[in-house]
């Protein structure tokens, strides 16, 4: 069964840095872990009709957490992307109204 782009892309993180960063045209998104870089390049530009010149990856391990009266847990881990677009590119419209 083929992904669509929604299930490879699944939500934009807004940080600090993230918004700092949105002056240079580099926007983050946490994506499948499985993804790859192609895959991400190829759904973000379906998904907002821009043009990615490079993808960056990393995973984020999960943290120890103390749940209640529960010892230790763990938050999730999962795959960030920070995607970098061209310059002709228009800026994404998600992350307008947030600055």
């Amino acid at each position: 069964m083929k992904r669509t782009a929604y299930d490879i892309i699944i939500r934009p993180i807004i940080s600090e840095q993230s918004m700092e960063d949105m002056d240079i045209k580099k926007y983050v998104f946490e994506v499948a872990k499985d993804a790859s870089k192609p895959e991400i390049a190829g759904a973000i530009e379906e998904i907002f009709g821009v043009r990615v010149i490079k993808v960056n990856t990393l995973h984020v391990r999960g943290k120890s957490r103390r749940v209640g009266a529960n010892p230790q847990g763990t938050t999730r881990s999962w795959k960030k992307a920070v995607v970098k677009l061209s310059e002709d590119s228009k800026n994404i419209e998600i992350f307008e109204n947030m600055a």
